[in-house]
């Protein structure tokens, strides 16, 4: 998972300005006749809009109509020499700012975000703080968003996606200045958000469920001595690995259902969350003091009882979205968390968003994949076959366990490998000493993620879990997808003609890319080359994972429509929406080709938790993934076509996709290769 900063997480960019802003009263057709006469006709349409933009957001406090007046003659680039020299003053001191408050953000959380010893007390204070909170309240108060909004255009997304591909690079990058101050959101909202954000965030990276203390009816533990698993990632990977393990990997698969089942239900006995002291029977939820030591860790200061965790999953979450709803009176343009998501954020509507995930949950691929991982499992699909991975290569996840830890005992032995790693991929040996030379590798307290550089003489950070005997092949595959982050992150940064418009256009595009990467896992650690025959297997293989995660990211935005709809819900009662939700998106495309209805297990990403309606980004993500994926294959070179397409910048989805392969965003491609897929196959 990429990491997500507050900016992201606010969409900034909310569009038309504040309600709450009161244009001064001025003469304005007097002071734009006035600077047209200044500077000549030619600058007439930019006077205009320039005034517009920045009397709209202009409040008493920030000087009377003289002082507004006096600010448009003194500030107004009038010509074309002027205008250039701005632009590159705002450009410098835009990209220095946010990259070292990013820097300065990302030593705040060191601690919590990093397997570096136990946190202090101290440390959740810390990370909770978001040194660049209030730079946008100052930019309006020293006028600096002032200047960007007089001299250079606001645009909708409607304007950029009917005329943005005609634009410049730098009409791209001037788009992607004023989309900083477009709207005035007070600071205190974005410290709001960003304290919300890294208490949801220490919460799921605390998450972990200690496997060898999950016991059956006998006390019988089915599961290795010291595996500790972080919800939902690890639980996820652990179905995933078991179907390689026969009838004991079907036991096993069968108890992690019922331990996602209680963290969603918050039926979960709260004294089991990351403690090794007790041992837990899931399906009877009955808890016992621990039978066996396999850790060093002190007992918490619980009673050992069945009592549940509190609701504490949805008090988070309720949290995260009181504090998402406070920016809303200040974007009326896209007046909710869900609508800046969507048309900000992603660049889409959600309408045709959710359209896409519709469409491959329909489909009638769905029932003749299904019916095939029936036939290979040679039994009825349960619900958690939902995370069916046997079209992959069958592999022994000990066995790899065994290469990886060995390769990689710490983070920097990962940063070692890295060049090796890069070459594997398909790139230049130049060009993989330059990525490697430019991502820094931590051990991270969490699953893993990728924090990216927002200055250029700084460096992308991949962070990723390493046990204390080693990195795991769980750990690797996840390292694996956010080096592939880490590596756009270099070249969207450092490859683009501005850094205004650095990055890609969503945070979906982000993700295939990364996808592209973790696919390949297997052979960077020297699995044999797919088959003909393996790669059809494959591509039933992101199929089945993007109808998985597509009902996801639906249940998602459902609960965030469900919060907007009842913001003073205590957390029992969104819970019970969620679960209702959950069931409902699982009976409507799920049951009728697992045959078990109202299953909750659509509801235990972590991702709904901590990441401000993120999930969605995935299944559009395994579309654009697949597209990408195409374009390579046409030309064999994944190298320089990741450095082609990463180097675009950040662009409207359909313009950076058609542009990269040739077609909009959408899942066509997918579904028409399942198809060949499935006949081939036959």
């Amino acid at each position: 998972m990429k990491i997500i900063g507050i900016a992201a997480i606010l969409a900034a960019s909310c569009g038309l300005p504040s309600l709450r802003a009161a244009a001064p009263a001025v003469a304005q057709a007097s002071l734009e006749a006035e600077l047209t006469a200044r500077y000549g006709p030619s600058q007439a349409g930019r006077v205009k809009r320039g005034l517009a933009q920045a009397a709209r957001l202009w409040r008493a406090e920030d000087g009377d109509p003289a002082a507004f007046a006096d600010f448009a003659r003194a500030q107004f680039a009038g010509d074309a020499k002027a205008l250039d020299a701005l632009f590159g003053r705002l450009e410098m001191v835009v990209e220095s700012l946010e990259g070292h408050m990013l820097e300065i953000g990302r030593d705040f959380k060191w601690h919590a975000e990093l397997d570096l010893g136990p946190m202090l007390p101290v440390d959740d204070i810390l990370a909770g703080y978001d040194p660049g909170a209030h730079f946008q309240a100052d930019a309006f108060a020293n006028k600096l968003a002032f200047v960007a909004l007089l001299n250079f255009p606001m645009t909708t997304l409607d304007e950029r996606l009917r005329e943005g591909a005609s634009w410049s690079n730098r009409q791209w990058a001037e788009a992607r200045l004023v989309d900083r101050f477009s709207a005035r959101i007070p600071s205190e909202v974005n410290l709001a958000v960003a304290e919300a954000s890294g208490a949801a965030e220490r919460y799921i990276a605390g998450y972990n469920i200690w496997m060898h203390h999950v016991v059956d009816a006998k006390g019988q533990r089915a599961f290795p001595a010291g595996k500790r698993l972080l919800s939902h990632w690890n639980l996820r990977d652990e179905i995933k690995s078991q179907y390689a393990q026969g009838a004991e990997g079907l036991q096993r698969q069968r108890q992690i259902q019922k331990v996602m089942e209680r963290i969603v239900t918050q039926t979960i006995p709260a004294v089991v969350v990351d403690n090794p002291n007790v041992d837990w029977d899931p399906f009877a939820n009955t808890v016992k003091p621990a039978a066996v030591k396999d850790s060093d860790r002190p007992a918490p200061a619980l009673k050992v009882t069945s009592d549940p965790e509190p609701d504490t999953r949805y008090a988070v979450l309720l949290q995260t979205f009181q504090a998402a709803r406070k920016a809303d009176p200040y974007c009326p343009a896209a007046p909710t968390h869900i609508a800046r998501s969507y048309e900000e954020g992603r660049q889409l509507p959600e309408a045709r968003a959710i359209a896409m995930l519709k469409e491959v949950c329909t489909s009638p691929m769905v029932a003749r994949v299904a019916r095939l991982i029936e036939q290979r499992l040679g039994r009825k699909l349960e619900p958690f076959d939902v995370w069916y991975n046997g079209f992959r290569p069958s592999m022994d996840e000990a066995k790899l366990d065994a290469i990886t830890r060995k390769r990689f005992p710490t983070a920097e032995a990962y940063k070692k490998e890295m060049p090796a790693l890069l070459r594997g991929l398909g790139f230049t040996p130049e060009k993989a000493d330059y990525l490697a030379g430019n991502i820094e590798v931590d051990p991270a307290r969490g699953s893993g993620h990728a924090m990216g550089a927002a200055r250029r003489a700084d460096h992308p950070h991949l962070r990723t879990r390493v046990g204390k005997d080693g990195m795991d092949y769980k750990g690797f595959n996840i390292a694996i997808h956010e080096n592939g982050h880490n590596v756009e992150q270099t070249f969207s940064l450092n490859g683009v003609e501005h850094p205004l418009m650095a990055g890609v256009p969503a945070t979906s595009f982000t993700e295939a890319l990364a996808f592209v990467f973790q696919a390949r896992d297997l052979e960077l650690l020297g699995q044999p080359a797919p088959t003909a025959g393996a790669k059809a297997l494959a591509v039933l293989n992101d199929f089945w994972g993007t109808f998985e995660i597509a009902g996801v990211g639906m249940v998602d935005t459902a609960v965030w429509h469900w919060m907007y709809d009842h913001p003073q819900a205590t957390p029992a009662q969104l819970r019970e929406a969620t679960l209702a939700i959950s069931r409902d998106v699982w009976n409507t495309y799920y049951a009728p080709v697992f045959g078990q209805k109202d299953c909750v297990l659509l509801g235990v990403y972590s991702h709904m938790v901590s990441s401000f309606l993120y999930l969605p980004d995935y299944p559009i993500g395994h579309m654009i993934a697949f597209q990408i994926q195409r374009q390579v294959d046409k030309t064999g070179d994944l190298g320089a076509e990741f450095e082609r397409m990463a180097r675009q910048g950040r662009l409207t989805p359909d313009l950076w996709m058609v542009r990269a392969t040739g077609s909009p965003v959408g899942p066509g491609a997918l579904l028409e290769a399942t198809a060949k897929a499935l006949e081939n196959l036959k």
